[in-house]
């Protein structure tokens, strides 16, 4: 099977400028939305630190793991 977006429990965007995060009111610098699950569809803009929390949130209850793709293009939209 292909590493593609699609096998991400969430999708990520950059945060318009100005956004503030949905969980602490800080500056946004990511949009985060849910894919499949009883989560799909929900999200918003989140600090780094919340967008973690989310990923967490929504990533399999059962193993809790954000994927090595997930956390590397996080890490290149917050640079």
């Amino acid at each position: 099977m292909s590493n593609n977006e699609f096998g991400l429990p969430v999708s990520i965007d950059f945060a318009p400028e100005g956004s503030l995060c949905e969980w602490c009111g800080e500056p946004a610098v990511q949009q985060l939305t849910a894919i499949g699950g009883k989560y799909h569809n929900e999200g918003g803009f989140f600090c780094h630190v919340c967008g973690e929390k989310f990923i967490r949130a929504v990533a399999d209850p059962q193993r809790r793991v954000v994927s090595p793709e997930a956390s590397a293009e996080r890490q290149a939209l917050a640079n």
